[in-house]
């Protein structure tokens, strides 16, 4: 294997407890790695994606809501692949691989559906830290990520501060703002659907609301922004957005939409602040409507208190949510200095008292 190609696997462990005291008997998790492990188990960096993504964020061109982080991880990038081993493994809960809503559970053989149990983002990433142990990763010199991904990265400096040496989180918090994902409208929508079935619909049923969903999102989210020089032509663009929606409905599942929502929600770090021993790098930008920079200022006092050694940087972009990954230029030098420095000599800075 080179660090120019993806190594797709997946590992299953048994009788996995989470946090609610519910125990999955199989937990699949999925995962895809770029470069190689050293002998010390010490140059991994774990890559976390958002909410309705999954590892082809790694892809160039990638169809996720947060913009591909091609532009981040590779050669030569600043996730240096010839220096690095990325693990970006597909979290629980999810559907693109790793088990969740729409696995089938070996109780009754059938899909979980809505009778998946609820899940943590410690349940995410006390799975993740399953999987690291299985690969030999002793030490991660970074855990990144963007969005939901970011909240798995903070997660892990809290849960893990012995083994973390650096977290970096785009469009993202210590916390689940009321701009970003909530179940409630979601559930109530699918609710009023026939097909929905109570939370156990026939395979592909929910695509053409699945569908409708996604465009509302990724427009919500800044797409038309991020298309506009490859598709000057406004129909063009609303065609593009239409293709890019069924793709992606047609490969994710409803279930999981709720699952995760659920989880997001639930998600607060902000009394365990003090516990992050890692530095950390904070990314926003200027038009992101999910997480606005203004979160930055919320959440300043809380790492100062905390006595976390934090750094903000705000993206000038006009790319939205998509802004870490398909403006990876504006700051991907800030993140190579990050990875390059000693954690003990990181300093804090970027944001005004």
């Amino acid at each position: 294997m080179t660090d120019h190609q993806t190594h797709v696997s997946s590992r299953t462990f048994a009788n996995v407890r989470l946090v609610g005291g519910d125990v999955l008997p199989e937990c699949t998790i999925a995962y895809r790695t770029l470069g190689s492990l050293n002998p010390a188990g010490d140059n991994a960096v774990l890559v976390l994606h958002g909410y309705t993504t999954g590892p082809a964020m790694l892809d160039e061109g990638a169809n996720v809501a947060e913009g591909s982080w091609s532009g981040l991880v590779g050669p030569g990038r600043a996730i240096d692949t010839e220096r690095y081993f990325v693990i970006c493994p597909n979290m629980l809960g999810s559907s693109y691989g790793s088990t969740g809503p729409g696995s089938i559970d070996p109780a009754s053989g059938i899909p979980y559906g809505a009778d998946f149990p609820p899940i943590a983002v410690e349940d995410i990433v006390a799975t993740q830290a399953m999987l690291m142990d299985a690969l030999g990763v002793r030490r991660l010199a970074a855990v990144v990520g963007p969005s939901f991904g970011g909240y798995q990265a903070l997660q892990w400096a809290v849960m893990y501060p012995e083994m973390v040496d650096r977290v970096a989180a785009a469009v993202s918090a210590p916390y689940n703002p009321a701009s970003a994902v909530q179940s409630a409208g979601l559930l109530a929508l699918l609710d009023a659907r026939p097909e929905w079935n109570g939370g156990h619909p026939a395979p592909g049923a929910m695509a053409p609301l699945l569908t409708t969903l996604r465009i509302d999102t990724l427009t919500r989210y800044g797409v038309d922004a991020e298309l506009r020089p490859r598709f000057p032509d406004a129909a063009a663009r609303a065609a593009e957005i239409e293709r890019l929606a069924r793709e992606w409905a047609e490969g994710f599942v409803a279930g999981s939409l709720v699952t995760l929502a659920r989880t997001a929600e639930a998600f607060d770090l902000r009394a365990r602040l003090d516990e992050i021993r890692a530095p950390l790098l904070l990314v926003l930008a200027r038009t992101d409507p999910v997480f606005s920079p203004a979160l930055a200022r919320e959440v300043a006092p809380l790492f100062d208190a905390a006595g976390t050694r934090w750094s903000y940087l705000e993206l000038d972009s006009e790319l939205g949510h998509f802004a870490s990954g398909a403006d990876a230029r504006l700051w991907a030098e800030d993140l190579r200095r990050f990875l390059a420095t000693d954690p003990g000599e990181w300093v804090s800075w970027g944001l005004s008292p």
